[in-house]
């Protein structure tokens, strides 16, 4: 939950190239970040795998018109419609890219290479074929928020209780990461995406930099078998809802298009 999932760069990012708002330089840079290279493998079309330019482009003359994310977990199948084939590769890598107008995914599978302290990262995004159906349990962005607020309210009041507080060197760091990367201004959003879908999903990375802290932290003040059945008991809707709300910024984009507000 605390990083950037490379689905959400690749929705947004796509979305804003695919309605002419980015160039294709710029979308790329953006998705590919602090990896080497990203490519896309089963594209219809293609015997092998390509960038991420002539991918784009590809799902484009395809009839794509826009990206969704989705970010499943055990029991979760949330933003996935289908078939269990591609909702199993999408579960083992925890999230995945549904193209709108195609009936096409993109699953990354992630490689690391290079020798200790020189180790570069390549990502591999197989495409494949998926049901066209409305997404799994992905709320309105008004949803999201509402929901994301009080699960925040609630959990903060039980692990207050539990004494388990976003204290010590990991939390310490874990904020000063986050506070670093908010200063330097990077988007949270690609251009396009409705004022309200960058304020969800801040609150949603947020929510998820607490959740690790918590879990990151060992039992904390939790020190008996309950109170650590509690902790957990508290966190895992949050979590839950804070992935849902990271879906509805994500695929904002798409909803809007379809209501006709672009």
């Amino acid at each position: 939950m605390l990083s950037e999932p490379r689905s959400g760069r690749l929705a947004a990012w796509g979305n804003a190239l695919l309605a002419g708002l980015v160039s294709p330089d710029d979308a790329v840079a953006a998705v590919v970040g602090d990896d080497a290279v990203h490519r896309v493998e089963g594209l219809p079309g293609e015997s092998g795998p390509v960038g991420l330019t002539l991918a784009l482009g590809r799902l484009r003359a395809l009839g794509v018109t826009g990206l969704r994310v989705a970010l499943p977990a055990a029991g979760h199948p949330l933003g996935l419609s289908g078939p269990p084939e591609f909702n199993k590769r999408a579960l083992e890598a925890e999230e995945a890219v549904i193209c709108h107008g195609g009936a096409l995914g993109l699953v990354p599978e992630v490689y690391s290479a290079g020798p200790s302290g020189d180790v570069h990262v390549e990502v591999v995004w197989h495409c494949l074929e998926v049901r066209e159906a409305p997404p799994a349990d992905v709320p309105s962005l008004g949803e999201a928020e509402r929901e994301l607020a009080e699960a925040l309210r609630e959990a903060t009041a039980v692990l207050s209780q539990l004494d388990v507080a976003a204290s010590g060197p990991v939390a310490e760091a874990a904020i000063d990461a986050y506070r670093a990367r908010a200063e330097r201004g990077r988007e949270l959003l690609a251009p396009g995406y409705p004022p309200r879908a960058v304020r969800v999903l801040e609150l949603a990375q947020r929510v998820g930099l607490l959740i690790s802290v918590a879990y990151e932290n060992g039992d904390g003040g939790a020190v008996s078998a309950s109170e650590m059945v509690a902790r957990g008991a508290a966190l895992r809707p949050v979590e839950r809802t804070a992935r849902r709300a990271m879906v509805a910024a994500y695929n904002s984009f798409v909803e809007e298009r379809e209501r006709g507000v672009r």
